[in-house]
């Protein structure tokens, strides 16, 4: 049963006003871009967000209403980390605002069944992240290790060390091709650096802080790339 008491009402409240308001912004940003709302890749895409991010709320609510408290935290600490969230932003924010100009300004040709494939692919990416959220109650937004963490090395951590940020990767390279925008590849592509200095960084916290993390990166090899690195 959950839990009714004022802060939980307090968690539902902020999580949908920070959903609703980011949705709006990114409705915004995409029609306004594009200078038109017959923009039939962005309609599909904000759906498929939208049902995806609600099925999440929904989960987290019922099932771990700790992590999804704690997942509301988003300031960092550390000066590394805060560069990391400040080039994100920038990065962010081109991904949503160049879809709609490449719309208003023809600059990318992708077909039908490209769009659909891209949409797929969010939806896989979207997939991998919601394993590891199932997988790893402690999947923080800021980088830090809480009372009672323990290694994870099963689901996705038995493949590599963060599938979170692999999961974004794939999402966001969907996303260019959902909304039919090749030039929306660059900023997706530009997070792959900036999230590998964010694992690299955040493994000097895990291998100090963590027990059994460094028993654990010598079991899983690879960070990010299976296979890579």
């Amino acid at each position: 049963m959950i839990d009714r008491s004022p802060d939980w009402r307090k968690l539902i409240f902020l999580t949908l006003a920070r959903f609703l308001g980011g949705m709006a912004l990114i409705a915004a940003l995409f029609f306004g871009c594009a200078g038109r709302l017959d923009y039939w890749q962005a309609w599909a895409y904000l759906a498929m967000l939208a049902a995806l991010m609600t099925a999440t709320f929904v989960w987290l609510l019922r099932n771990e209403p700790d992590l999804l408290e704690r997942r509301t935290h988003t300031r960092e600490r550390d000066k590394t980390q805060k560069w990391v969230i400040g080039v994100s932003g920038i990065v962010l924010t081109l991904l949503f605002v160049l879809p709609g100009l490449d719309r208003r300004f023809a600059w990318s040709q992708v077909p039908f069944w490209l769009a659909l494939l891209g949409l797929a692919l969010a939806i896989a990416g979207y997939g991998l992240y919601f394993w590891v959220i199932q997988a790893n109650r402690f999947a923080s937004r800021v980088i830090e290790v809480s009372a009672g963490q323990k290694v994870i090395d099963s689901g996705p951590y038995a493949w590599v060390r963060h599938p979170m940020y692999l999961a974004i990767l794939i999402f966001l390279i969907g996303t260019s091709f959902a909304l039919a925008s090749y030039w929306t590849l660059v900023p997706s592509l530009a997070m792959a650096p900036v999230l590998a200095v964010r694992a690299f960084d955040e493994e000097k916290t895990l291998r100090n802080e963590l027990p059994g993390y460094v028993e654990y990166t010598q079991k899983v090899r690879w960070r990010l790339f299976p296979g890579v690195w």
